[in-house]
């Protein structure tokens, strides 16, 4: 069991160092594709009057208004990319650790089996479910096969299982909340960058106003369309954050909720055999 234990922890910190370096390569790259598009897609002089990306947009262009939104909405859309690219990692890590087939249906048919005693046809199931949650309930399906071997007492039992199980389940818990930090992050950071470029563009547009006895018309559009631009694209940032945050999370504690609704089964199962065996 020792043994066991220290490949599952080498096979997870192997697992999270692959983890750290995708989040960093996408960060990374999230923010250069944003800073190109920027530059080259959306300020392309083609979508600017006279060929200038200094000068006015061509009318109805919406590239060249973004492009005018200044050098927070590379930034801007860099996060924006983050929000979506780790939402599908992490949609695509959870639905791995699901397994194979509806968890809610795999629980209870593991739980009949346990109820009734057929511990070996419920490893069974959980082999073919796979998944975190079979991962840890066969870890638990293992320990009870050790204990009944051993003859430990209900108490002892008791704990010896459930301990097995918050093991099992504190190495495979980390790898399904990896990277939702960063997710909850781009909450905040979204709306402060979209902030930031607000007041950029509002200093710009209130500059144009100030400017000499007449105001400079063009000045004071180009201000006002940058803070509305970084304002909307960092709202559309945070939104998106928000929603998978709050989604994943909701899928981690189902999970968890199945771990726990399995491991309760398993305990006062023993707690029967041990009834059955004293009254013999």
């Amino acid at each position: 069991m020792a043994n066991a234990s220290i490949q599952k922890v080498e096979k997870k910190g192997g697992s999270s160092k692959g983890s750290n370096l995708f989040a960093s390569l996408a960060i990374i790259l999230c923010l250069v594709t944003a800073a190109l598009v920027w530059k080259y897609v959306m300020g392309d002089p083609s979508n600017f009057q006279h060929g200038d990306p200094e000068g006015h947009p061509k009318p109805g262009n919406y590239l060249a208004m973004v492009y005018k939104g200044g050098y927070v909405v590379p930034v801007l859309m860099g996060l924006f990319l983050m929000s979506i690219v780790f939402s599908i990692e992490r949609l695509f890590v959870l639905n791995k650790a699901k397994g194979k087939g509806n968890v809610e249906a795999f629980v209870q048919k593991v739980q009949t089996q346990i109820a009734a005693g057929n511990i070996n046809e419920a490893m069974a199931e959980c082999d073919k479910q796979q998944g975190t949650v079979a991962n840890v309930i066969k870890a638990g399906l293992v320990k009870y096969e050790e204990v009944k071997r051993e003859g430990f007492d209900s108490e002892r039992a008791e704990a010896a299982i459930q301990q097995e199980i918050e093991e099992a389940t504190s190495l495979e818990m980390p790898m399904l909340e990896k990277n939702l930090v960063v997710i909850s992050t781009l909450v905040s950071i979204g709306t402060l960058t979209g902030l930031l470029g607000t007041v950029t563009g509002m200093i710009k547009a209130f500059s144009a106003l100030g400017a000499g006895s007449t105001p400079d018309s063009a000045a004071l559009a180009n201000g006002i369309s940058e803070a509305l631009i970084n304002t909307a694209t960092g709202i559309a940032t945070s939104t998106v954050a928000v929603i998978a945050y709050n989604a994943f999370t909701s899928k981690i504690d189902k999970l968890t909720y199945s771990i726990d609704e399995a491991g309760f089964t398993i305990t006062q199962t023993y707690r029967r055999f041990r009834a059955r065996a004293n009254n013999a």
